[in-house]
């Protein structure tokens, strides 16, 4: 049996796996946490090595998907405020927080537009980046200094999406042939990906496991909710993205989240408890990423044996 066709055979696989080696040794996952940065790192610059920047334009596409986050968000934590400020700023953080580093990864497996998610992924986090201490400091959190922490939010976001996007452009102008052969090993991307992936999801999973008994029913509420609002973001993503050609995109931008700076901000500035709706999300987005390549990777193999 060809390496290449086990590979493929396996490729389905090897998320869902990512994830349940993650569960099963979420003790030890601590000693490996100081290498998300650096393989997130790693992700976006080799998917960045295959962008034109004369492909990157801001179009309606960004605009609706910030407006859908930011009033999605801010509805959501109206609506269910009155029955449960926790579950309510649980629910907020989870469609709030900006589109993760990782999502023009994904993006670029479906088959959608890179360009075009990189672009809303830098309109989304910026702007969480700016709107994110009023409103906390709306949410209770009146003591919250503006300029500080919107500067502790970008510092924390900002290297991670900046810094292997101007490395990817120094390369393209100062070392074309290097470049454009990063650019074509995109298939890497999937294995790192599936890497941070165990690492995230162990981490999730021993935060919530450290969470006292009494807090159970609260933690359930919690995670259902933050599925409910993955579910809905990929749904409304995914047909506001397809009234401008591209469905991959639109659902991406707007249903995969950087939980890490979820769980961070919840954490840092609103109750720790609903830190547990962006630590649920981690397995419900990664859930549905893993079936949608699934899904097409299917298709694909149908396809060849036409």
């Amino acid at each position: 049996m060809k390496a290449s066709y086990l590979r493929q055979r396996l490729k389905p696989w090897i998320l869902p796996m990512a994830m349940a080696c993650g569960l099963v040794a979420h003790n030890h996952i601590g000693h490996l946490s100081f290498l998300t940065p650096w393989l997130i790192f790693l992700m976006l610059f080799i998917t960045f090595c295959r962008i034109n920047p004369r492909e990157f334009h801001i179009t309606p596409l960004s605009g609706w998907l910030i407006v859908t986050q930011i009033a999605g968000a801010i509805l959501a934590y109206g609506i269910i405020r009155p029955f449960s400020e926790d579950v309510a700023q649980g629910v907020f953080i989870c469609i709030f927080c900006p589109t993760a580093t990782a999502a023009p990864v994904i993006t670029g497996m479906l088959g959608g537009s890179v360009p075009r998610l990189v672009t809303y992924s830098l309109i989304s986090n910026v702007t969480v980046a700016l709107l994110a201490p009023v409103l906390f400091a709306w949410m209770g959190s009146a003591d919250i200094d503006l300029a500080a922490t919107t500067l502790s939010i970008a510092v924390h976001v900002g290297p991670l999406i900046i810094t292997p996007l101007l490395l990817a452009l120094i390369m393209r102008r100062l070392t074309p042939t290097l470049h454009r052969q990063i650019g074509q090993r995109q298939d890497i991307t999937f294995y790192v990906w599936a890497l941070s992936l165990f690492i995230v999801v162990g981490k999730s999973v021993s935060f919530i496991m450290d969470e006292p008994a009494s807090k159970i029913p609260e933690i359930i509420v919690i995670a259902i909710g933050a599925g409910a609002a993955c579910i809905l973001q990929f749904i409304i993503g995914r047909r506001v993205g397809a009234r401008y050609g591209d469905r991959v995109a639109g659902a991406q931008g707007l249903g995969q989240k950087n939980t890490v700076l979820a769980i961070w901000m919840a954490l840092t500035y609103l109750n720790p408890i609903s830190s547990v709706g962006p630590a649920a999300y981690v397995a419900w987005q990664n859930t549905i990423n893993s079936m949608q390549i699934y899904l097409k990777q299917r298709k694909e193999s149908a396809t060849r044996k036409q």
